[in-house]
């Protein structure tokens, strides 16, 4: 979530200046590096919020992350226009009945070692990482066919693939694009040998303790150094597969410098005194950012691109989650989980959210109201005006919703449940987002309003991700998701045992088992939807199944859907080539960008 910067004019300097020195354990800000760093002409520097949780591209969860710069797949998705392009494979063929796919890749494919990159090093990825059942990566969900069944894989020459599917599945081409292709040469033994538990030596490879100059990669950049909280320096591949239109190496860019910025509002500093590159490079240029921004840019010597709304879902979910730990201790309090499980609750909790106000004020009206778990930008998106629920705010509502189901009011306008119980809940998000901790404090108020009592904490980032994917100790969350075109990308979100089936999750891979988990029919419902959808080919027919999942969803929330906020980024103009978009962002086409002379 990088940002971009200004001249340095006097007075901004000394605000960067002060937010080093009060802010130094967190970032880590030293002026001199800034100063020769702009200086260059050779590197840009980037952003993002914190420190990555893992070097091993298999066990990626998060966005943004170092393998954007250093990998690719073998093929790509334009998003300019949502067309399926050549990347490592240059070209492919599909059978008639559409099961069978081959791809060749280019010739003299090379890691950044120098090592040949092959077909075998297609095979290894697919067999021995993402299709293993030993290695724990929720890559298997979006491979996954039908309930539970995977592609083959096997090589026919040094540069042909061959991939077999069991029933012909839509979102194939889509899904390779967003693989990583990772390196038998350096992994193969990892996955072979085991540690004293018996477990695969690849779970604990390419930690973020690991040498960055030990992992191999076939993007546009290498990983040269990693300071924790304070930044990932990349280091420009010689070895990279592209090349422009004359024939000149990509990337242009010798070296890209993403900084560890502990806070939005330090990014913004940062960047208005000349010292990032870019503001909303990997996210969105913040609302209460762009005004201010936008009076700057002749004098600081930048441009704000636009790229119509944001992809991806910004949301409160509650944690349906019935199990109960290996000691017999409920997920959640059996009282709550009655509360959240109640589906007049959670749409009382949806029409209480005044989200004209959320975006009146926070995005400071650059956002539009959102309704669908789908990417407006996907062709599969249902909108309101095609019969998508909506919840508008209507408190009046939400109260009639509660008493229905049996909640009630004394005489101070609080609410309790039918046994008597006060409701009241903790509601998380991160800390270092301030857009996500003003909306949980407008939600908090908007709530008390019909009766609720939240408890608000935002909390560090890594803390909440631990919250969901380990311990499962949570309430409330206000989080967001990162969105495409292809519907099949939220597979492991809304299958019932997805990895990322966040609102009610099963125990993870290595996990203790979780007992007293039930998944209610319209849960399961969604889940079969999606592996229909996946299953069909013909587009309209695509459309029409994935409708009805969005109408599913919005009838029972189990995400309750805010805002799309409009997709920004400020660019310095020393940066050319840069082409914002709401999909891509400002890295999808990072090795055709330069430095002005």
């Amino acid at each position: 979530m990088g940002r971009l910067g200004m001249k340095r004019v006097w007075r901004w300097v000394a605000i960067a200046l002060m937010t080093c020195w009060v802010a130094i354990g967190l970032t880590a800000c030293n002026p001199d590096f800034f100063r020769k760093s702009s200086a260059r002409g050779d590197q840009i520097v980037l952003s993002t919020l914190g420190d990555f949780k893992t070097f091993n591209a298999a066990f990626n969860s998060e966005f943004p992350n170092a393998f954007l710069f250093i990998y690719d797949g073998l093929l790509s998705e334009n998003p300019e226009t949502a067309k399926i392009e050549p990347a490592m494979a240059e070209s492919w063929e599909i059978s008639a009945d559409k099961k069978r796919i081959i791809f060749t890749l280019r010739e003299n494919l090379k890691w950044s070692d120098g090592q040949p990159l092959t077909a075998d090093d297609v095979v290894f990825t697919y067999q021995d990482i993402y299709l293993n059942e030993k290695i724990p990566t929720d890559t298997r969900d979006v491979l996954r066919i039908g309930e539970n069944k995977f592609p083959s894989v096997r090589k026919i020459d040094d540069r042909r693939v061959e991939f077999i599917t069991p029933e012909p599945f839509a979102p194939f081409l889509r899904t390779m694009g967003g693989l990583s292709i990772l390196p038998a040469h350096i992994l193969r033994e990892t996955i072979t040998k085991t540690d004293g538990e018996g477990k695969p030596l690849f779970l604990s490879t390419w930690g973020t303790d690991t040498d960055p100059k030990k992992i191999v990669g076939n993007g546009p950049y290498t990983l040269a150094s990693y300071t924790p909280s304070q930044r990932y320096i990349f280091q420009r591949n010689p070895y990279y597969w592209k090349k422009d239109a004359q024939g000149q190496q990509l990337p242009y860019i010798e070296r890209l410098v993403l900084q560890i910025v502990g806070s939005t509002d330090t990014q913004s500093i940062r960047f208005r005194s000349g010292e990032l590159d870019m503001l909303g490079e990997l996210s969105t240029l913040r609302p209460e950012d762009f005004s201010l921004l936008k009076r700057e840019e002749q004098r600081g010597d930048f441009q704000i691109q636009q790229g119509g709304l944001r992809t991806g879902t910004l949301y409160v979910t509650f944690n349906l989650n019935t199990g109960r730990k290996q000691d017999g201790t409920p997920l959640v309090d059996p009282i709550k989980s009655r509360w959240f499980n109640t589906k007049e609750f959670r749409q009382a909790v949806a029409y209480a959210i005044n989200r004209d106000r959320m975006i009146n004020n926070a995005f400071r009206g650059l956002a539009e109201p959102q309704n669908s778990p789908l990417s407006v930008q996907s062709p599969f998106y249902l909108s309101p005006q095609e019969g998508l629920k909506t919840y508008d705010y209507d408190p009046q509502k939400s109260k009639q919703l509660l008493q229905q189901a049996g909640f009630k009011y004394d005489a101070q306008g609080q609410l309790f449940d039918a046994q008597g119980n006060r409701v009241r809940f903790n509601m998380i998000t991160n800390a270092e987002n301030n857009l996500r901790v003003a909306l949980g404090a407008q939600i908090k108020q908007n709530l008390a309003a019909i009766g609720i009592q939240v408890d608000f904490a935002p909390i560090a980032f890594n803390s909440v991700i631990e919250k969901v994917d380990t311990s499962l100790d949570w309430e409330c969350i206000l989080l967001g998701l990162t969105g495409g075109l292809e519907p099949h990308a939220g597979f492991n979100i809304w299958y019932r045992e997805g990895g990322s089936h966040l609102f009610n999750q099963g125990p993870r891979p290595g996990s203790p088992p979780i007992t007293g988990r039930t998944v209610a029919d319209w849960e399961n419902e969604i889940g079969q939807l999606y592996i229909q959808g996946a299953r069909e080919l013909d587009e309209a027919k695509r459309k029409e199944i994935y409708a009805k999942t969005q109408q599913i969803s919005q009838e029972y929330l189990p995400f309750i859907y805010l805002a799309n906020a409009k997709a920004m980024a400020a660019v310095r103009n020393r940066v050319q080539n840069v082409r914002y978009n709401a999909i891509g962002l400002a890295i999808w086409n990072l090795p055709e960008q330069k430095i002005a002379s």
